[in-house]
């Protein structure tokens, strides 16, 4: 196991708002740096996010704003951090594409890669989709439109740079044979795998000229040209985190063989971070810059839909994030994104569902819980929680899955088990109901009534060890329920408050 842990959500792009599908891959990223700072130290784990802030989208919506593009991206990018804000992210750095830093770590990567003979100049003549700033062969055009956005393409030449992708094909595919975690889950790895065995790679254009494109990094061995966005923007992971000293080697303390380097994406930008991005890096480490690895895991994880349709401002069927939260709360809101949906699947968003998992698991089970025994607490003891005098044999089997439940959540939350969220809320929950169905089969009033004060003290403390050891075990995901739970809970003397979460009744989902 590493002793660092450096985890990344793409870097947003900044030509809207941010939706759902931003918050969810940036939440999952939040709960992974939270567990492993737990596991590992707070100074071991390095949690990186930002915005993406060059190209020609960039360029005409700051057109159509009647804004710079420098004014344009500082406005929306305003947007990303106040969400963030808002659902408790506790990134480490934000990394800007047009920060100073990142220009420099960009224009020396292109730099080595250029005087080592990997990018070189060509004439281009293509298909161009302008919404994905991508070039396409004819040959994986669909009906004469863009295979990924299904929207029309147009023909363009011109003198452009590129950088040898096909050089290196055979080496990634052994690299990907090789390295059972390094893009997960399996039947993404197997995509890919399955696209560069069956496909010759075209060289990847790495830049566009400043007459067409004046928005983006500019190459210093060509003043006429700037970066193409995405060798712009995957540097980023190397950018926030470190910089090249004189001898052109990489210095990071995060990008290094004690580091367990992580990305999440959504499925949608999967080629680009596991054929291009490693390629760039593969390409570095023969042009013989020191310190360049290839991150450990590049994990993709599905779409929320709604209704089996992909949310788009076009479709109208956008969930907004902030309206959930403000709507629901910021703890329902992470907890429904980790739990209703295994990470690597598509899964559909309603409110039905998330009013469900609402009433179910936080107002039932883990609200109940935790009421119901602090109310105990005040009833039997005046509010003191007692110690263990003696132990039976139900305590004993209580507490001993308690004891396990670290490890198992622990098991859940790595790559090979490919960060899987849902059954790590599933161990906590099982616990939680375990602890419930003690309540009912103790029946506590009758130990009251009967005074079996030796019973009821046993009974007590181990409700209250389970609502201690399940909440640590929330806290990656839910932070402030983890937090309002051992504040009630005390060091001896509870301080019991209103129900975590009192059940939402006779609500309308929204239309």
């Amino acid at each position: 196991m590493a002793n660092k842990f450096y985890i990344t959500t793409p870097i947003y792009y900044v030509n809207d708002i941010p939706h759902i599908g931003h918050s969810y891959t940036t939440i999952a990223a939040d709960a992974l740096a939270r567990f492993n700072r737990r596991l590992l130290g707070e100074n071991q784990v390095w949690f990186l996010t930002g915005t993406d802030e060059h190209g020609q989208k960039i360029q005409r919506a700051s057109d159509e704003a009647k804004l710079t593009p420098q004014e344009f991206v500082d406005k929306v990018m305003v947007k990303f951090k106040e969400l963030w804000v808002k659902l408790d992210i506790s990134y480490n750095d934000f990394i800007r594409t047009t920060e100073e830093r990142h220009i420099k770590v960009v224009q020396k990567a292109l730099e080595i890669l250029y005087k080592s003979g990997d990018i070189y100049e060509d004439t281009y003549e293509g298909w161009y989709c302008t919404p994905c700033e991508t070039f396409w062969p004819e040959t994986q055009l669909v009906d004469h439109f863009c295979p990924d956005c299904h929207r029309p393409v147009e023909r363009i030449s011109e003198k452009n740079f590129f950088l040898k992708l096909g050089k290196y094909q055979q080496d990634l595919i052994k690299y990907i044979e090789e390295h059972k975690n390094f893009i997960r889950p399996d039947f993404r790895r197997n995509e890919v795998l399955s696209f560069l065995r069956l496909n010759k790679l075209e060289d990847l254009c790495i830049s566009r000229p400043k007459e067409r494109l004046s928005w983006g990094i500019p190459l210093t061995f060509s003043p006429g040209h700037v970066t193409y966005v995405w060798f712009d923007a995957l540097i980023n992971y190397m950018s926030a985190v470190g910089s090249f000293d004189e001898k052109n080697n990489y210095i990071s303390k995060w990008w290094d063989n004690e580091t367990e380097v992580v990305h999440l994406i959504g499925k949608d930008i999967l080629r680009h971070h596991a054929v291009y991005w490693p390629i760039m890096l593969m390409a570095l480490q023969q042009a013989g810059v020191k310190g360049v690895k290839l991150p450990d895991t590049i994990f993709a994880h599905g779409w929320w839909l709604n209704k089996d349709e992909k949310m788009s401002k076009s479709r109208g069927n956008v969930i907004s994030p902030l309206f959930m939260a403000d709507k629901f709360g910021v703890e329902t809101y992470r907890y429904f994104l980790l739990r209703d949906l295994p990470f690597g699947l598509d899964g559909n968003f309603s409110e039905e569902a998330f009013i469900k998992r609402f009433n179910s698991d936080l107002a039932n089970d883990l609200g109940n819980l935790v009421y119901r025994t602090l109310t105990m607490v005040e009833k039997y003891f005046q509010g003191v929680v007692p110690e263990f005098s003696s132990s039976g044999e139900r305590v004993k089997e209580i507490a001993a899955k308690l004891a396990a439940l670290p490890k198992e959540v622990e098991n859940s939350l790595k790559a090979e088990s490919d960060f899987n969220f849902v059954r790590a809320l599933e161990n906590i929950w099982e616990k939680i109901n375990l602890a419930n169905k003690y309540v009912e089969e103790t029946k506590p009033w009758n130990l009251a009534k009967e005074n079996k004060t030796e019973e009821l003290k046993n009974f007590i403390r181990l409700l209250v060890e389970a609502i201690r050891k399940t909440g640590a075990e929330i806290a990656p995901f839910m932070p402030r329920t983890a937090g309002t739970i051992n504040e009630e809970l005390g060091s001896g003397t509870i301080k019991k408050g209103k129900p975590l979460f009192p059940r939402i009744e006779d609500q309308k989902p929204k239309k």
